[in-house]
This record gives C-alpha cells, structure tokens and sequence, in this order.
C-alpha cells in the first residue's frame, strides 16, 4: 500500500473540460488526514483467500486479474474479513442491511469518493492523471494507463501491467470501476473538509471506469453508480486504511 498526505485539492471538472458531465462541479476538498491506498485493485487471489470464493465472471483471467462481479455490500463485508485476518480493527458495523462506519478504526475499508479523486489525481488537474482527453470514445492517450474499451479485448487484465499515476497507483483508470463508500448524489457543493457524501441514498459512487467503456469514463473527474446489492463483471475494489502513526 501506499501512504498519502493530507492535502486540498479541486474535485470535478472545470466547465471547459472535453467530455464533462453536468454532475462534475468543481469545488474544494481539504483532506485532513492521511491513509494509506493499495496499489492495485483487489485481485481474485486476494479475495479467494479472504473469503473463501471466487465471484469474477473472468475467473479464467486468473489469479492475479482484479476480482469482480462484487456487490458494495460483498466489498464491505471482504473489509472487515481482512482486517480481522491482519489483526485491524473492523471498519464496519453491519446490523442486516445498515452499514455504520467507524472512521476511528484501523481496519481496511472502502474509499470516499473525495478519497478516490485526490488518490487518482495525484496532483494533477488535467482530465486524466497522464494529460488532457482529446476523444471521447477511443483516445491513444489512453491506451499506456488503461484498460478500457479501446485496448482491452473484452475482457478485465491482470493488475500493474500499464503505467501508474505518479503516486504509484496502478489501474485506477480502467480494468473494473471500484466501489466507494458515498451514497450517490448529483450535485455536489464546496468547500469542504474530509466529506463522506450523504447519509442516505439509493445507489453507491464507483469510479475509474473498466475494461467496457469508453475514454470519457476514464477521466479523474468523471461519477458514476450502482445499485448496492448488484455486482458486475466491470465493478471490483480498491482498499484503503487510515495511517495512525504505526
């Protein structure tokens, strides 16, 4: 995993951007503390010896190509799995269908999707982490950080195999979108500080876009959901952890 500061940055997409959606306002996001990210998306191995089985509908990619077809919840539920295998304190309370976070505990858990944009970002303020969009279908600026409609063959690819964000984040543009823990909403507003989205809603955020869309979907900025208790093969997981000085 990866340790990153705290830090401000724009969220959202200027209203110049090539290929923006209208839920994409910019504002600022202060995170005031640091967590540590995985570098790859969590791989079928990863999840089979957590839980015990295998859901990918790509199964036949292998062991290393990024688990999918994983429900929010079934993300929420492989959290506190691992974190209780390394000896984290669970994240997450779940009484039947309500999930309570505790954003004290040490354990893995699910990115906020303000989380999931600085982590993309890197610092940069362009429409993808390696430079500006010029197509929004197929671009070849795309082609070396992605796996996505113009490069994967249809299918998802095993991890870290194109170029990462400066921060060292592989895949976090394409290959399977990746949950978040926000419920969605349209019409986000700014400033803020360490936002965690609101308290109820009907669809959860993913981001990143996957191995079956197209470029537009890979921007830094671009939002997009999901109904909690449904998996695809195109939606998988990306951990994080809070840093508390260990």
């Amino acid at each position: 995993m990866v340790l990153l500061p705290p830090g401000s940055f724009y969220m959202g997409s200027p209203a110049s951007e090539l290929c923006r959606d209208p839920n994409e306002a910019r504002h600022r996001v202060t995170l005031t503390q640091a967590f540590y990210i995985a570098i790859h998306e969590t791989t079928q191995d990863e999840w089979q010896a957590a839980m015990g089985d295998n859901p990918s509908y790509f199964f036949e990619c292998g062991g290393d190509c990024p688990v999918e077809w994983v429900s929010w919840r079934e993300a929420i539920e492989f959290c506190n799995r691992l974190s209780e295998i390394e000896g984290y304190t669970p994240a997450y309370t779940i009484n039947g269908d309500d999930v309570a976070w505790d954003q004290s505990a040490n354990g893995y858990r699910l990115p906020t999707e303000a989380e999931w944009e600085y982590a993309c970002r890197a610092g940069t303020t362009t429409s993808l982490y390696n430079g500006m969009i010029s197509d929004c279908f197929v671009d070849s600026i795309c082609d070396g950080n992605a796996w996505y409609y113009g490069t994967s063959d249809i299918s998802t690819h095993p991890v870290m195999q194109k170029t990462p964000n400066s921060w060292g984040l592989y895949d976090i543009s394409g290959n399977v979108w990746e949950w978040c823990w926000d419920w969605y909403e349209d019409n986000l507003e700014g400033p803020a500080i360490d936002p965690t989205g609101p308290l109820t809603g009907t669809d959860r955020v993913r981001r990143g876009g996957a191995w079956n869309v197209l470029a537009r979907f890979l921007r830094s900025a671009n939002r997009y959901f999901f109904m909690p208790d449904r998996g695809r093969s195109n939606t998988g997981i990306r951990v994080v952890r809070n840093f508390q000085g260990e």
